[in-house]
């Protein structure tokens, strides 16, 4: 079978399904589950688990779709995983968990977020009613990132964002306005970057997961697909903020050529990310185990100014769009770009990817003793 990209939320969930007799064939004991969401038993969170047969050493966690329409390219990445790599592992030493759509909802409507809007990569929040207050400059650019009108016009609204956003760079500088829009905020239901009130369903889901299975092994690795940031040709392994070692040292260690931590200076502050929660996590439920969490992002527009700039507006529009409307022509080049910065339709792009993901999980894998 060659790795594609899917072209449905359905499509996708039933080959990942259809897998379950391959894995099978390594751990007889695997199992296929599902969690239904309450609001539309049409959409599941669906996983393949198995326990290693005698000892367990290790488990390897694999997760996909937590920015549901990056799920798309997150498929490709699970299937070529199971493809090329899961024979490798040791079924007697090894468990595995892979996870297909944390966010179904988004996946299948192509939105990064889910049904109320939620950015569950800013969700994994251990007291989210704290947060209320958090990211005060987001409120000082909100009217900026959350326009509350339709759009008819594609180039007037490009022109009228770019003279904003020009404004505001000179006020608050790139770093300072960088961190207020993309930190996450827990005020604006319908804004950008929402990470909620409580957690969500798809993020108690994926806790209890973890929760059920890291404790009975002794080695945790867990990689989650995401895609959008850094150059247009080359995935950036992404590493928590809880992670000691520093990008250089992981570079040197897993034989990858570009590594960025989860702050300011190499990628981006955010609150509630997955990979900070199963830090924070593991530290204090179950210190004695060896945890190694990050995510693979594979760039799409780029990491120039220009580029930056337009992941924003896209982002934008495509948030002020599902809210408020536009006219058909803005609609149909808006859902384009987005899903253009999630799932790249180049082919060379998607070539890259594929190589870049199999360089990681092979020096990855390695280096931690799963082959």
């Amino acid at each position: 079978m060659m790795t594609s990209i899917p072209n449905s939320y359905e499509n996708s969930r039933e080959r990942f399904r259809s897998v379950l007799a391959a894995v099978r064939e390594l751990w007889p004991v695997a199992r296929l589950s599902s969690h239904i969401l309450t609001r539309d038993p049409s959409l599941t969170i669906d996983w393949i688990s198995a326990n290693a047969a005698k000892k367990k050493e290790k488990l390897f966690i694999l997760t996909t779709g937590e920015h549901g329409v990056e799920g798309y390219v997150g498929s490709a990445m699970m299937q070529l995983f199971i493809e090329e790599f899961l024979s490798r592992l040791d079924p007697q030493t090894t468990g595995l968990l892979l996870v297909h759509a944390i966010n179904p909802w988004g996946m299948k409507h192509r939105r990064r977020v889910n049904a109320d809007n939620v950015d569950l990569n800013r969700s994994f929040v251990r007291d989210l009613s704290a947060l209320a207050d958090f990211n005060p400059g987001y409120d000082q650019i909100d009217f900026f990132l959350n326009p509350q009108r339709p759009i008819k016009s594609v180039a007037l609204s490009k022109i009228g964002f770019g003279l904003r956003m020009l404004s505001l760079l000179r006020r608050f500088g790139v770093k300072r306005f960088r961190e207020a829009a993309l930190m996450g905020q827990y005020r604006q239901p319908r804004g950008l970057y929402y990470g909620g009130e409580e957690p969500p369903e798809e993020t108690r889901t994926v806790i209890a997961l973890f929760r059920q299975y890291a404790l009975r092994y002794t080695r945790i690795l867990h990689l989650d697909m995401h895609t959008g940031y850094g150059p247009r040709y080359e995935m950036t392994l992404v590493n928590s903020a809880r992670e000691k070692m520093s990008s250089q040292e992981t570079e040197n260690r897993f034989g990858v050529p570009r590594v960025a931590a989860i702050d300011p200076d190499e990628f981006y502050s955010i609150q509630g990310d997955l990979t900070d929660y199963l830090y924070d996590l593991a530290g204090e439920e179950f210190p004695e185990k060896r945890l190694y969490s990050a995510a693979f992002e594979f760039g799409t527009f780029g990491e120039s100014l220009r580029a930056a700039v337009r992941s924003l507006r896209t982002m934008i529009f495509e948030n002020r769009l599902h809210w408020h409307g536009g006219s058909g022509r803005a609609r149909k080049w808006i859902e384009a770009e987005f899903l253009e910065f999630y799932a790249p339709s180049e082919p060379a792009w998607f070539e890259k990817a594929k190589a870049d993901a199999r360089q990681a999980f092979e020096g990855i894998l390695k280096a931690e003793g799963y082959f």
